[in-house]
């Protein structure tokens, strides 16, 4: 433990009560007392730079080159993705990547570059290393994307892991994005991220840094190119940024900075170059297919907070049924726990649970129960008991198991980087199965006690298995949450193979989109706390996580009836749509905030169910192609620079731009629109782009625009499939993709393939096929007919 979470402790006593205050500032001390004894002072240390280049030894994709004081091993694998790592550190073992490396790219050689260095040149990008350990990344065309400096290390003369530190630049013109789920953003301007999945402890607003999945994952998006890099270390570290500037000619460019500082861990890495798409489809070979949720998630989620019982349930659902109000899924915090345990049901406020998730089923509603890793320890809790036989749970440096605090008291932790913990805990999830439930919510999993209101529980020097690698905390932290994911997943999976597994996360790391998704912890209420929910989900999908989304309102406070209703209208087009209400929650439910929000409330959730099948769509191609479903304006023109500053409004797919109202008071807003026609989904009116312009954004509805030519799937007014058509501007053709889905199982329908043109005065659609074109087998509606251009 460091400083700061000793501080974070000292100010959980003025916000947690009196007793539970005392008690984790003691475990607190516990753990610093833990730390100096399990882990060595670091004492002196010694640099390290590579040193001069003195050989070469090509090899399969690539080579390695030797240093004087280290060396680099360069690999380009089959799907265009190119790696590196000094001091003989390989691909794997790796928490990120899905299975095994990918297999070498054979048409990759090593081969002399000016200077006396070398490169790699690859059918997307080019790998320079100079003389003294520089690593250039080139487009194809020659021109420099990134120039990772000679890394420098720190090495404790004792022996032990060594801190280092790397500097790189990038173009003058180049944004920087991602680093995991930020309140800031979604574009990170200069300052220092940290490395640390941590519980914010209090609800978190722009300002608040790190929080609960911090991942070395840069999307840097340029004139010249976009690329993805990832340093893969799990190691408590920081990222400085630092935007360059263009001068006033050839010369006088400031570059981009970034400065990696890890506290250990290899020094490897990951690029990916091309464009978004290309960038995330090689990203997501790499480090797995996001994980397909069952089609009722793509719904409108509520969760409910405080103690709460079954008649609690039962009018949130009623009352959204009276409302004729869309509902999915309903939430169970750790009210509806025995004590808070792991997996025990009060069955004084749930006599009949399983009853009670039987017949919300059957009104197409499901139970989705919160699961955190915290296990009481009390003799007699059968989680527990059976953990302790099967030694399970995660030990200190002398041997004795860590235990930290939780709202029962004492609590202990599994090892969920150990293959057989794993298995163990997902065995577990037939006792929620049985109950009903559909789906997990996993919170607290950094892991963080809700106690200590965000203070990390496991001390540094706390021990892991790290599949047998054997290691600590310092390692293992970042990643638990992730393994906790793959637990549950797979313990789902194996449990009820017909349905396709409901897992969401507040933690994780890169790959912990193979397990689900990513919820986003306490977000502030305010117009603040609107913004970072956006920013959040838009880093997030460009690390590969598509599935994300906030609690509509926020928490820790009660949001006006305008705020709720903005955040509703934005919440509705994104991935995870949910609300949140209850004790610790204030009010959650549309008809809680009156008259004046219950209508356009309903607006928004009749909008997202009429969406559902577009939504389908979304999460079939994120898992065969890592597009997420939020993507930034210039997902397709990166080149544009005026849509890379854009930041308060994104595209949904290919076919729609949504324009949120993020400040209060607003009636109208501008919006900057890429190249080509844009409708109004309201009004129908269209608008040209590249162009900013200012549109009305009364309080019954956000702006929506549908890109001309495009083609959707939508539910119709009788609940089927219906094709909704956005008319291509004359002269030119439109199009889209529809996947349909086969049921909340594991068949993989085909895409659809429709394109939009003119014929005469008429909109024609038709399918493309294998076997040439055909009707679409869907009814049709085609929009934007009457022309009724704005005046610009």
């Amino acid at each position: 433990m460091d400083g700061r979470d000793l501080v974070r402790s000292i100010k959980a006593v003025g916000s947690a009560g009196a007793g539970q205050g005392l008690r984790t500032v003691r475990a607190a001390w516990r753990r610093r007392r833990a730390d100096a004894a399990g882990l060595p002072p670091r004492g002196a240390e010694r640099a390290r730079v590579p040193g001069p280049m003195q050989e070469v030894e090509p090899g399969p994709g690539g080579g390695v080159v030797r240093f004087s004081r280290s060396e680099l091993r360069v690999l380009v694998a089959v799907n265009g993705a190119v790696f590196w790592g000094w001091d003989g550190a390989g691909p794997e073992p790796s928490y990120a990547l899905a299975g095994r490396c990918p297999e070498p790219d054979p048409r990759a050689v090593l081969e002399p570059d000016k200077d006396g260095g070398w490169r790699v040149v690859a059918e997307r990008a080019t790998v320079a290393v100079s003389r003294h350990g520089a690593v250039e990344v080139r487009t194809p065309g020659g021109v420099v994307l990134r120039r990772e400096l000679p890394p420098r290390w720190w090495e404790p003369v004792g022996g032990g892991p060594a801190r280092w530190t790397q500097r790189s630049e990038v173009a003058a013109d180049a944004r920087f994005f991602g680093l995991g789920g930020r309140a800031a953003g979604p574009r990170l301007r200069e300052g220092t991220y940290r490395l640390w999945n941590t519980g914010p402890g209090l609800p978190f607003a722009p300002g608040a840094d790190p929080l609960s999945v911090t991942m070395p994952v840069q999307f840097v998006v340029a004139d010249a190119g976009t690329h993805l890099v990832f340093h893969d270390s799990s190691w408590d570290g920081t990222v400085a940024l630092r935007e360059g500037e263009e001068g006033a000619g050839s010369g006088h460019d400031r570059p981009g900075r970034s400065v990696l500082r890890m506290d250990g861990g290899p020094l490897r890495c990951w690029v990916a170059v091309g464009t978004p798409a290309r960038v995330l489809l090689a990203w997501a070979s790499l480090t797995g297919a996001p994980a397909l949720p069952p089609a009722w998630a793509l719904g409108h989620h509520h969760a409910r907070s405080g103690p709460g019982d079954e008649q609690e349930v039962r009018r949130i659902v009623a009352g959204h049924q009276e409302r004729d109000l869309p509902l999915d899924a309903v939430h169970l915090d750790v009210g509806h726990l025995d004590g808070h345990q792991v997996f025990t049901v009060d069955e004084e406020r749930f006599p009949k649970l399983p009853v009670l998730a039987e017949e919300l089923r059957r009104d197409g509603v499901r139970l989705v129960s919160v699961v955190g890793p915290a296990v009481p320890a009390a003799p007699g809790n059968a989680v527990y008991d059976g953990g302790t036989s099967e030694d399970v749970f995660v030990r200190d440096a002398s041997g004795q198991v860590v235990r930290g605090v939780g709202w029962p008291g004492d609590v202990v932790f599994p090892d969920f980087t150990r293959a057989r913990v794993r298995e163990w805990w997902g065995g577990l999830y037939e006792e929620r199965l049985g109950q009903g439930f559909a789906g997990f919510w996993h919170d607290l999993d950094e892991p963080t006690s809700f106690a200590a209101f965000g203070e990390a529980t496991l001390p540094r020097s706390a021990r892991h298995s790290l599949e047998g690698r054997g290691g600590d905390h310092r390692e293992a932290h970042n990643v638990y949450a992730s393994c906790m994911a793959r637990a549950g997943y797979e313990g789902v999976r194996t449990l009820a193979p017909e349905e396709r597994p409901f897992v969401l996360s507040r933690s994780g790391w890169a790959g912990m989109q193979r397990y689900g998704g990513a919820w986003s912890g306490s977000v502030a209420t305010g117009w603040p706390g609107l913004r970072a929910s956006l920013s959040l989900v838009m880093g997030l999908g460009l690390c590969g996580v598509p599935y994300a989304g906030p609690d509509v309102g926020g928490a820790g406070g009660s949001p006006s009836p305008e705020l709720y209703l903005r955040w509703l209208q934005l919440a509705a087009h994104l991935p995870l749509f949910r609300t949140h209400g209850g004790q610790w929650a204030g009010r959650g439910a549309p008809w809680e905030f009156g008259a004046e929000v219950l209508e356009p409330a309903r607006v928004a959730l009749v909008e997202r169910r009429r969406l559902l099948p577009y939504f389908v769509t979304l999460a079939h191609l994120a898992r065969r192609t890592g597009a997420p479903y939020v993507r930034p304006l210039w997902w397709s023109t990166p080149e544009e620079r005026a849509l890379r500053d854009c930041e308060d409004a994104f595209l949904l797919g290919d076919c729609l731009l949504v324009a949120p109202v993020l400040d209060p008071g607003a009636d109208r807003r501008a919006v900057q629109l890429p190249r080509g026609r844009w409708y109004d989904v309201v009004t129908e009116r269209a608008y040209e782009g590249p162009a900013q312009v200012l549109v009305e954004a009364p309080l019954a509805r956000i702006p929506v625009f549908a890109r001309a030519g495009a083609v959707l799937p939508v539910r119709g007014e009788d609940g089927g499939p219906v094709l909704e058509v956005w008319a291509p501007a004359r002269g030119r053709t439109g199009g889209g993709l529809v996947v349909p889905d086969a049921g909340d199982g594991w068949v993989e329908p085909e895409i659809e393939r429709y394109v939009s043109r003119w014929e005469g005065d008429r909109v024609v659609v038709e399918r493309e096929g294998e076997d040439g074109v055909s009707e679409p087998s869907r009814p049709v509606r085609v929009r934007g007919l009457v022309e009724r251009s704005a005046q610009m």
